[in-house]
């Protein structure tokens, strides 16, 4: 397909324009992710088992998911980051995202940690003399010391450790009561049960010592040992908003700041606000969230009266400057990382940051939601700002597939009404509006241009060298529209983020630019002014033919608008120059696939052979995405190296390919899909051969056949991509357990 540049790791423009699959593969081409945790993430195989569950808390019986979103544009103290966020509540991640953003654009967020100190606590009663047992610890505190670090040599030797005591005496019903803290560096560590060890290990020696009763031995989670803060300074040309002047936002920020810092009920949802950031950093990355918000509380009580954890007010230059500080002991290493993958992900994304950058990062966070809550309260309102997030939790709610997801969301928006009644009519609006027509037979008008997709049967690569390949059509086609402009040609493709303008001159144009600087070269169009925008519902790189799609979406949106007066003849042609730009040596098939949106029988020649095949009744296929990208031309070329090497053995291999395929014209048209499903089995297994299929891919494939489906195989270039397997009366039944296993699946009728 036809790929947008790479950029900073944080920063992925319209990302949250993009599918799930594309996100993923967004995050692993910017080095974010290994492949390994890319194949992870894109078949669902990190998500927590229920075994693995069941070692962590007891009476398991089940697991529950959460949504893991990323928030970008995230700069820390000069550092890059895509902050993994799991969290429920709608618009919580994009808010970060545009906080950071906006932060970013003033230099971004500086922050600041003391050691990562823990307490411990040791509670001493029925004291003989309070005053005295204090005096004596203190005089023996390294002696106290000494034994809490026998106790973990190897968290002194990684640089932590026991630091210091000290000592309280606090009256009470029953008499002095002394409490000894115990202050631990516990470095990466979250270090709640090294702390609590040493309570216990020096429990009995502080009893000695003090002549009294030690009685609760136990760290404290009010971490005010452990302080992260961190600043922003915007200026004023950067708070702009819908209709608010700088000033006016700026001014708007501080005074709520101001209400949150006096009044403890303000407070309390301010403070709220700050955590759902943090909280959400937490969790995703295995620390506990539950003494963090403790901490945090209870840190902000610590004065006359509870108050905001931050301040925001303005300097002499009018710039708004934003200011947290905040208790934060995180740990980046010990059970949660071990014990679910996803944590261990998360951390991976963060490249793997130490305790004390964690901490900072989730200081910047805190800020961020916060500033992120204040900018929407003081111009268009909180509630503006959840409307399309809810909306899109509605639509789901509603049943909104994939294909119609964003049109539902948008129409849900505009209408005003986000109901999931409202929702339901709207999916119904929009199915009835897409599907054919139910009594007439025929296909109602699509107002768009566009190019088919396809998925082969039978033939790939072999097609390359002259053999006979069956493919059906995949009614989700990629639409294009051109309109009138005035600077230049510009190509918007708002699902996959690429909006730039096109630029024609002596410099080599970029992936996706080839073949369209080759349509453009065609018609003569380089010097006119106009925009292509493209809607794709095909997948990218899933050897689903989108690459021809576009293109001919492309030329027909081109001929409808400057009125070209093309044939079908004409723009198979141009589509198949477009493919040789893309994969160097296509057989063909994907360009008529995509202009004639019809069951071939197709062999290249000049002029090649396409053969529209009549199928009295419909088959119904599914199509299963293993989330890795099939490099088209790579896979061909490494056949092309194969060949070369064996090609006696290839030709008796791309010889046997056509004669299934040959086979697989006659079982389509009588109908018998047993015979259909036992040539696909045996066409696979000839591909395998080639080196074109893949461990997701084999999965995929057992998976089917294992819930029903009588073939199964590899389509299109291998390598990645997709499956096409075909059932005879259990179609859900393996549609469900290919998305059980975490991957995408369709059906699709054709014929």
């Amino acid at each position: 397909m036809w790929n947008d540049d790479l950029t900073d790791v944080s920063l992925i423009p319209a990302f949250y324009k993009l599918s799930v699959p594309e996100r993923v593969r967004a995050v692993h081409q910017r080095g974010l992710l290994s492949r390994d945790d890319y194949l992870s993430l894109a078949t669902g195989r990190h998500t927590l088992n229920v075994n693995n569950a069941d070692k962590m808390i007891e009476n398991v019986i089940g697991v529950m998911g959460m949504p893991i979103g990323l928030a970008l544009n995230f700069l820390v103290n000069g550092n890059p980051y895509a902050v993994p966020l799991v969290v429920e509540e709608p618009s919580i991640v994009a808010a970060l995202s545009s906080a950071a953003k906006t932060v970013r654009q003033a230099g971004g967020f500086q922050a600041q940690s003391t050691e990562p100190l823990l307490i411990g606590q040791i509670q001493v009663v029925d004291l003989p003399n309070a005053t005295k047992a204090r005096q004596s610890l203190l005089q023996r505190k390294q002696e106290i010391l000494n034994l809490a670090n026998g106790l973990h040599p190897n968290m002194v030797a990684r640089g932590g450790g026991a630091r210091d005591v000290e000592v309280y005496v606090y009256p009470s019903n029953h008499g002095d009561m002394l409490v000894a803290h115990l202050l631990v560096d516990t470095r990466d560590a979250m270090g709640a049960n090294l702390v609590n060890t040493m309570c216990e290990g020096v429990a009995s020696l502080i009893e000695s010592i003090s002549e009294g009763k030690v009685f609760l031995r136990i760290l404290s989670n009010l971490t005010d040992r452990a302080l992260v803060s961190a600043e922003a300074t915007i200026p004023i040309e950067h708070l702009q908003k819908k209709g608010f002047d700088g000033e006016q936002v700026r001014d708007g920020i501080i005074l709520a700041g101001e209400f949150a810092s006096i009044d403890p009920y303000r407070a309390t949802t301010h403070n709220k606000g700050i955590m759902n950031g943090v909280d959400a950093v937490a969790i995703a990355t295995g620390n506990d969230w539950r003494a963090i918000e403790a901490a945090a509380h209870a840190y902000a009580a610590r004065g006359n009266h509870y108050t905001s954890l931050s301040r925001w007010s303005k300097n002499d230059d009018g710039d708004l400057v934003g200011h947290i500080e905040i208790p934060m002991k995180v740990g980046t290493v010990g059970g949660p990382l071990q014990s679910n993958p996803t944590v261990a992900l998360n951390h991976r994304i963060l490249g793997n940051p130490n305790a004390r950058r964690l901490a900072e990062l989730m200081g910047a966070v805190g800020l961020a939601q916060n500033f992120a809550a204040l900018r929407a309260l003081v111009t268009e309102g909180i509630q503006e700002g959840h409307m399309t997030l809810h909306a899109r939790s509605v639509a789901t709610a509603a049943g909104a597939t994939p294909e119609i997801f964003d049109t539902v969301v948008d129409r849900l928006v505009g209408c005003g009404e986000i109901k999931v009644w409202k929702a339901r009519e709207i999916v119904a609006d929009v199915i009835a509006e897409s599907n054919p027509d139910k009594q007439n037979g025929k296909q109602q008008h699509i107002e768009l241009p566009s190019g088919y997709g396809k998925a082969i049967l039978f033939g790939e690569h072999a097609a390359v060298y002259g053999r006979h390949v069956v493919a059906a059509p995949i009614p989700l086609a990629i639409q294009a529209q051109v309109e009138s402009a005035d600077d230049g040609i510009h190509l918007l493709i708002p699902r996959w983020g690429v909006e730039q303008q096109v630029k024609h001159d002596e410099r080599p144009p970029q992936s996706f630019e080839r073949p369209l600087a080759l349509i453009l070269d065609k018609f003569a169009l380089s010097d006119r002014s106009f925009s292509i925008k493209v809607f794709p519902n095909i997948p990218r790189a899933m050897g689903l033919g989108g690459s021809a799609a576009m293109a001919v979406a492309i030329i027909r949106a081109l001929d409808q608008h400057f009125d070209l007066e093309l044939a079908d003849t004409e723009v198979n042609e141009l589509a198949f120059e477009c493919e040789k730009v893309a994969h160097g040596t296509p057989s063909g098939v994907d360009n008529a696939m995509a202009t004639y949106g019809k069951f071939l029988l197709f062999k290249a020649g000049d002029p090649p052979l396409i053969e529209h095949l009549h199928i009295n009744e419909p088959v119904s296929l599914i199509i299963a995405m293993t989330g890795v990208e099939s490099l088209t031309a790579k896979m061909v070329a490494g056949v092309r190296q194969l060949w070369e090497r064996n090609t006696v053995l290839c030709d008796r291999i791309f010889d046997d390919i056509d004669s299934l395929t040959l086979q697989g014209v006659e079982a389509l048209k009588k109908h018998d899909l047993q015979q259909l499903g036992d040539l696909m089995n045996v066409c696979h297994g000839l591909l395998n051969s080639l080196q074109v299929s893949s461990p997701e891919i084999e999965e995929l494939i057992s998976i089917a056949r294992n819930n029903g489906a009588i073939g199964a195989k590899v389509t299109g270039g291998g390598g990645g991509g997709s499956i096409v397997s075909v059932c005879i009366d259990n179609t859900q039944q393996v549609i469900d357990a290919i998305r059980g296993a975490g991957y995408q699946a369709m059906e699709v009728q054709v014929g």
